[in-house]
């Protein structure tokens, strides 16, 4: 088992943390925790873990990573509602790669209880 930080930020080791989401072995219990272990998902190139914590009504028939980009940085920019006591949340967070980053306001909700990614826009 490696004791390396998780991809997302947090100072767990990966299988602590968005790994055990990964395998599921446990699920994101807030919209952030889901966002970080999405994120984590992309560094690792987990397509089927994206696939599986999106929502069905948005969701892509399929999904084609790039093996090229190298994510190299997250950052939570701030959040609104997404914990245990609600049924939809917002992330906006900035997620950095070699060359550039981006920075999405994402929706969640809970579908039988589960978060799971609606969609994001990227403000300027």
């Amino acid at each position: 088992m490696t004791t390396h930080s998780c991809p997302c930020g947090l100072l767990e080791p990966y299988e602590k943390c968005c790994g055990r989401f990964h395998s599921g072995a446990a699920a994101a219990p807030t919209a952030e925790a889901l966002m970080r272990s999405r994120y984590s998902a992309f560094v690792r190139a987990e397509a089927g873990y994206l696939l599986r914590t999106w929502h069905p009504r948005t969701r892509p028939a399929r999904l084609d990573l790039d093996p090229g980009t190298r994510w190299t940085g997250l950052e939570i920019l701030g959040t609104a509602d997404g914990s245990a006591f609600h049924s939809t949340g917002t992330v906006t967070f900035r997620a950095s790669y070699r060359g550039g980053a981006l920075t999405e306001h994402s929706r969640f909700e809970r579908v039988d209880g589960a978060w799971v990614y609606i969609d994001g826009d990227f403000p300027d």
